[in-house]
Parts: structure tokens; sequence; C-alpha cells
């Protein structure tokens, strides 16, 4: 079915999963019968068009996958190539190369952040973007992602670098107010802001992240748009509402990768149902945009990341970012492939087709890095420009790196 020398897409597979919207890997511009009779009755269902309940139905109601995945799009393109062992880990393919961090901006950022005792979550999960970020390469702003709660997680997912312990530190009480007073000092119109995991808490730090956020919103007079990059909060639907209710304009929470890779790659406290849940839950408590990530290139099948979508966007979700797994140190979880940009583009159309409202999917791509910045920012002040950002956003992550999430600068 999947094999690293290329992508076989056989019917049979594809029909295993049961109808999903995948019309954005079919390149022929005739629609099959199933595709007919599918758009003759969304076209006729009245009442329901535009919801999410309607969305759900026009899902369920959909053609199979069987009906659009012939290999059209992928048959003479390579889905992925084999990850080199660690030792051989300079072995990279083009499209995964990075340059060192470094440049005026990097360095005025890294000093800043220090001064002011600030958390990234660039250097705690050593991100391959850091020096793109803070370097503002490219003509963007340089950028930042703030991580609150400290730099300790209770948690030891297998792909992720960030410290770990039982027992973190306790929280700083002052961190709302200093996080707040220095974002609204530097004068942004978008910031992300993400955290660590804190079992160890009642509430796992849901009190604090709303402080963070309605501060940030009170010192720039609501002008300032936050996601918020959070826990699962052990799926507690009280904690959840909480954050829903502080004011963010985004409401993020990664699944990071397919359902059945869940224990393979998490942490033993996490898992599917959970995340999808408190994305569910948030879209419940009146979020206006709610965003998830998916992680590639830890052994799931083209199929599986379709279905995982699918079940996302059904859950409601708005924003879906994929990009590739790269492994931060020979103590964890191994790459089992890199896959190809022309893969990325494949699951980007998909995407778009299921109804995700932004969609970014490229092998540098990660949850906190430009997500999407310009067109989230016209999507929730109601501006008509998200379109031609999502496009161009497109263009751009088709080279591998993609766009993903707006930050925080250091004032630089």
């Amino acid at each position: 079915m999947l094999r690293r020398s290329g992508i076989y897409l056989l019917e049979s597979a594809w029909g295993r999963i049961g109808p999903v919207c995948g019309a954005g890997l079919h390149t022929s511009g005739a629609p099959t019968a199933a595709q007919a009779a599918a758009a003759a009755e969304s076209a006729s269902t009245d009442g329901v068009t535009g919801t999410l309940d309607g969305l759900r139905k026009r899902l369920a109601q959909g053609p199979d996958l069987g009906d659009f995945i012939t290999g059209a799009d992928l048959a003479d393109a390579q889905y992925s190539v084999e990850a080199p062992s660690w030792k051989e880990r300079k072995r990279k393919p083009d499209w995964m190369k990075r340059s060192v961090p470094g440049g005026e901006k990097y360095t005025q950022i890294k000093s800043k952040l220090r001064e002011l005792k600030l958390h990234t979550v660039c250097e705690e999960a050593r991100c391959p973007n850091v020096g793109e970020c803070w370097g503002g390469g490219d003509g963007h702003t340089a950028t930042a992602t703030i991580m609150l709660m400290g730099d300790t997680c209770t948690r030891g997912c297998r792909f992720c670098a960030v410290k770990t312990s039982r027992a973190p530190p306790p929280l700083d009480a002052d961190e709302p107010e200093n996080v707040s007073r220095a974002i609204a000092a530097w004068g942004l119109d978008y910031v992300v802001l993400t955290s660590v995991d804190r079992d160890d808490l009642p509430d796992g730090g849901a009190a604090h992240i709303a402080k963070t956020v309605q501060l940030l919103k009170e010192k720039t007079g609501g002008k300032l748009l936050v996601e918020a990059l959070v826990p699962d909060f052990q799926g507690d639907r009280q904690s959840v509402g909480l954050v829903a209710a502080s004011g963010l304009d985004v409401f993020a929470h990664n699944v990071e990768t397919v359902p059945r890779l869940q224990s393979a790659v998490r942490d033993r406290r996490a898992n599917w149902a959970q995340s999808i849940g408190v994305l569910r839950a948030a879209k419940e408590e009146g979020v206006r945009v709610t965003k998830t990530s998916l992680m590639l290139g830890c052994g799931e099948a083209a199929e599986e990341v379709l279905e995982a979508m699918r079940l996302l966007r059904e859950a409601g979700v708005d924003v879906v970012t994929l990009g590739q797994y790269m492994r931060p140190t020979k103590k964890h979880m191994a790459v089992s492939e890199f896959v190809t940009p022309a893969a990325f583009e494949a699951y980007e159309r998909a995407a778009r087709e299921m109804g995700f409202a932004y969609v970014a999917s490229g092998a540098m791509v990660r949850s906190s890095y430009r997500a999407g910045e310009l067109y989230l920012k016209n999507m929730l002040s109601g501006g008509g420009g998200g379109a031609a950002a999502a496009a161009a956003s497109s263009s751009s992550s088709s080279s591998g790196g993609g766009v993903a999430a707006a930050a925080a600068t250091a004032g630089v």
C-alpha cells in the first residue's frame, strides 16, 4: 500500500476507512458519479449548509476515497525518502536543510528574552526554524513564541525535547503580569502563547493561561489577537471552558499524530479521544477558531492522515497544520521517513477540500511557525484578505517551508 520508493494508493485500502471528502488528491476535471451525487445531495440539503451539523452530514454522505484516489496525483511522484540513522543524520533531503541561526535580529531577540526571563518553545523544543523566525528572514517580522508555566513539562512525549519532571518548579505568580506587560509594549497585533503540560496542578494551569490572556487583552485595549496553544488539561471540561472564556481568539491544541500511533508517539496520559474532545469542547464553549497540528514521518499511512483530518474537521476544527517530524536527539523517537513536498501539497489540497478554513502543509511547518498570521488576522477581523493570504502561504509551503503560526516579536 505505502512504500518508501513511492506511493501506491490502492482503492481497496482507501475503502476501508469509510467516506471521506478527499477530492483534493484527484486531478481529473470530470467528476465521478459519486461526486456528482454528493454534490446534488449537498445542494438540495435545506437548512444545514454552512453549519457544523451540515458539514458532518455531508462528510457522512460523501463519496468514498476510492472514488477519488487512483494515484493520479502522486503515481509518478515520490511520497517519501528513507530517513538516515542518527549517525548519518547529516544526510537529509535538500528540502529539510536549514541554515545555522545567527544575525543581528536573532541576537537581539535572544538577549531581550533573557533579560525578561521569558521562555520560548523555539529554544526549548529545538525548533529547526528558530534562525528564520528570530532572524526575520524573507522580509518577515522577527518572531518568537512565548512558553508559559516554566520550561519543564510533566509529560515525556517521545518526540519532544522540552525538559520533563514529575515535580516541576512552582508557577511564577508574576508571569502573567510580566508577559502581558512585555508583549503589550512590543506593539504587536497578533501573538501566540504556548505552554508545557502541568499535570501537577489541579486545573492543569488553565487559570494561569486564562489570566495571561485576559491581561494581554486589557493592556492592549482588546486590539491584540491572541492564539494560545494549550495542553489537554487531562480532558477536564471546566479547565477548557476557563481558557475558552479568557478572551483568546484562536484555541489551539495539537493531536500530534494519527489515532493508531498515539501511544507510540505521545506520553501515556495523552490520547486521541482526549485531545479531539478538548478541541470539540472549545468549539462548543464558543471559541471562534480552533486549530491543531499533525506530524508526519512517524510511521503513519497516507489513508490514516486523511482519516485523521476528516475526524478533526467533523469535530469543528478550523485550522490544521502538517509538518515533518524531526528527531531532536538520539534519545528521541526515530524518524520513520521524510515525506516529500509533493505529498505535503496533496495533503493540503485534500484538507482544503474537507473545508478547513486554513491549511499549512510543508516539511518545515510547525504549529507555532508563522501560523497563517495574515490569513487568521483577516479572518478574525472580518477582512477579505484571507483567501489571498492562504494562496500566498500555500505557494511557500510547497517548497517545504510552509507558513504556520504568527508569534510574539521581541521588539525588533
